[in-house]
């Protein structure tokens, strides 16, 4: 795909429903009582997989337009599936779906496409085994495939060596069918999606600092799920409007969760002129429209604790800092090498194609804005957040940008560059 510089983006956009909460609104409906609704779900590849996983197990889910009803069976419901579960891309899928399958009455596999069967696994199958799982990576790398053999699990507190939801959120899911409370420490606090869900569907949660414990055997009774657009999607049209001149967009209805909002208070740090408006909460989950205008930005230093709240939307935030006045760290960010990429690499190579001046560090990036930017071929290695990402780069620099395997954003945003263009001059 080819995209040219843009003299200015105006006008609305509502980006699709925010990839966790619809993935957790799945699983979660499938182990409550009742019919769940889910409204806003986000129709991409992802998501799409973990309903194909449940529907395996025996949970019926109607997918209609603007809708999706899971009709759950209760904590104990699910059935052993007929052959293996495919994750396809999804990270969140084979990480949350483990701490599910691990107690459950049978076996199953679980595999993903060529990307999954690279990405670390050991940071679930660690504390399931602690709880008493019998999961193993069948290559015998830490990997998937992987192969659990169902048993009943005892509760643990457990100390996570990084800030992850996937992991804190698998051994919550797990701790629900333990025989005693079990708990989990970050060392930051990761997006909360997970507790906020549970909580709204009925479980007993005990959150202190970054601490959270859950009650075994909560009794979860449907609830409407209502979506808001998610924050990494709305990321990507946030720099839009700030890096191209004359351009002024409203993006409505965005899930402002603090555990997730962390580009937001980046972007302000860097000079960004955003607005929020309509503030409200929805089922836990507080949303907003916002309003963003062309700026001058700034560099800035994204470190720390900030890091979990924001490490979909690091691509996009280089790619700002780019373009920005002055040098901005990234560090403590170790984790995006192993991602659907590795997007530190993957960032420095592409934006050092296109001029950016960028050095690659073992837990981030260090780019000094100021040089014009210019058309050039980007290689995304079908990771859609740096298509999408180049995407946006290639609006505010000079000349054409080509972007190879440029419809991998279906993974997450299928509707991406319809958006974009309709926001084009």
């Amino acid at each position: 795909m080819d995209i040219r510089r843009s003299n200015g983006l105006q006008g609305e956009v509502k980006v699709p429903g925010d990839k966790s909460i619809s993935h957790r609104g799945i699983m979660l409906g499938a182990l409550a009582k009742g019919t769940t609704k889910i409204t806003n779900f986000l129709q991409g590849a992802d998501c799409l997989s973990t309903m194909d996983c449940f529907r395996r197990m025996g949970i019926q889910i109607t997918n209609t337009p603007g809708e999706v009803l899971v009709y759950g069976k209760g904590l104990h419901g699910l059935t052993a599936p007929a052959d293996t579960l495919d994750v396809g891309n999804s990270g969140t899928t084979i990480r949350l779906l483990s701490g599910i399958l691990a107690p459950q009455p049978f076996s199953v596999t679980l595999t993903g496409d060529v990307s999954i069967q690279k990405r670390p696994m050991e940071r679930v199958i660690e504390p399931l085994s602690q709880m008493g799982a019998q999961i193993e990576s069948l290559p015998g790398n830490g990997c998937a495939p992987l192969k659990i053999h169902g048993t009943p699990l005892k509760g643990i507190h457990y100390n996570t060596p990084v800030a992850s939801a996937q992991v804190k959120s698998c051994i919550l899911f797990a701790g629900m069918y333990a025989d005693r409370p079990t708990s989990v420490t970050e060392p930051a606090l990761s997006r909360d999606h997970s507790e906020r869900m549970l909580e709204h569907l009925g479980a007993t949660l005990t959150i202190q600092g970054n601490t959270v414990t859950i009650r075994p055997e909560p009794s979860l009774e449907a609830r409407e799920i209502p979506v808001p657009g998610d924050i990494s999607s709305a990321a990507y049209f946030i720099a839009a409007g700030l890096l191209v001149p004359h351009s002024e967009i409203l993006i409505q209805n965005v899930g402002i969760n603090p555990t997730r909002s962390g580009m937001l208070e980046v972007c302000r740090a860097m000079g960004a002129d955003i607005r929020y408006l309509n503030e409200r909460k929805d089922s836990g989950e507080p949303t907003a429209d916002l309003l963003v205008r062309s700026s001058t930005l700034k560099g800035t230093i994204i470190e720390g604790g900030i890091i979990p709240t924001l490490i979909d939307e690091l691509p996009i935030l280089a790619v700002m800092a780019a373009f920005a006045q002055g040098e901005t760290i990234i560090r403590d960010a170790g984790e995006l090498k192993v991602k659907e990429s590795d997007r530190i690499a993957v960032m420095v190579e592409d934006l050092s194609a296109m001029g950016a001046d960028v050095t690659g560090t073992p837990d981030g990036m260090i780019i000094r804005g100021g040089p014009t930017l210019s058309g050039a071929d980007i290689h995304t290695y079908k990771d859609h957040r740096i298509a999408m990402s180049f995407a946006i780069a290639a609006l505010a620099a000079e000349g054409t940008t080509h972007i190879e395997d440029a419809d991998c954003v279906k993974i997450s945003y299928p509707g991406f560059y319809e958006d974009l263009e309709r926001l084009s001059r």
